[in-house]
């Protein structure tokens, strides 16, 4: 069966919604959930995720919310954290993965920490159990392929355009998808520009998906509640699971 993973903002609008959201994301057949922690800059990201970013940071987030959240949610649903260097940076990285191991959180994704400066991460990482994410997209060479995804873990995540996140953008994966098996048996998901609409051609070849922008863009409708907001982006998932898996 292929895998749903859901981006969602941590802490927006508050931690408990966030809570709620997550379990019921499980509910509802998502396999793994990326926590984004809320930063000024997310320049891997589109307008709707940023505009999620600032939102939070408006509110008064704080990395305590993030660990808070994952304590509680951590053990109900593979997590990870997804956000940019400075924040792992900014409280020691030794530290911020202990902390990720202390609530159950399986591993990183940092889309502005190039392989080339991630490999000195690897070893910490490894010691605590915990997957950094690799990125590929289509504009890699076969050799940079190879030396991307050679020891990666949990999943490969394969960036579907070259751009930002939400963008209705589309490219032939087929080539980028063959090189990479040729080298690991990795799980392959790809990321940016799918929703309900496109997933289940963006599933093609691949072992699953990753959903951002559409979830992100119905917790910022402000003409809805919380409890609607959390049952149309339970039900948009439980949508795609099925559409990438029929």
């Amino acid at each position: 069966m292929k895998s749903l993973v859901a981006y969602i903002t941590a802490g927006f609008p508050s931690s408990n919604f966030t809570i709620d959201l997550a379990l019921s994301l499980k509910e509802a057949g998502v396999d793994s959930l990326e926590l984004g922690i809320p930063f000024s800059d997310p320049v891997a990201d589109g307008p709707i995720i940023e505009r999620a970013n600032l939102e939070a940071l408006k509110n008064g987030f704080k990395l305590e919310q993030l660990f808070e959240i994952s304590d509680a949610i951590a053990k109900e649903i593979d997590t990870l954290w997804m956000g940019y260097f400075n924040s792992f940076y900014h409280r020691g990285f030794d530290n911020f993965s202990s902390r990720a191991k202390q609530s159950g959180v399986s591993g990183f994704i940092i889309p502005d920490l190039p392989h080339e400066e991630a490999v000195a991460y690897v070893p910490t990482m490894e010691k605590k159990d915990l997957a950094l994410i690799s990125f590929v997209a289509p504009t890699d060479s076969k050799e940079r392929i190879k030396e991307v995804v050679e020891h990666s873990k949990k999943f490969i995540y394969l960036v579907a355009y070259a751009g930002i996140t939400g963008s209705g953008a589309s490219e032939d994966l087929s080539q980028t998808i063959e090189n990479i098996r040729a080298i690991t048996t990795t799980p392959i998901h790809v990321g940016f520009g799918v929703d309900e609409k496109t997933a289940k051609d963006k599933a093609k070849g691949v072992d699953g998906v990753i959903v951002g922008s559409a979830f992100v863009k119905i917790l910022l409708d402000d003409s809805i509640s919380d409890g609607e907001k959390i049952k149309r982006i339970s039900n948009s998932a439980r949508i795609i699971k099925e559409s990438i898996n029929s």
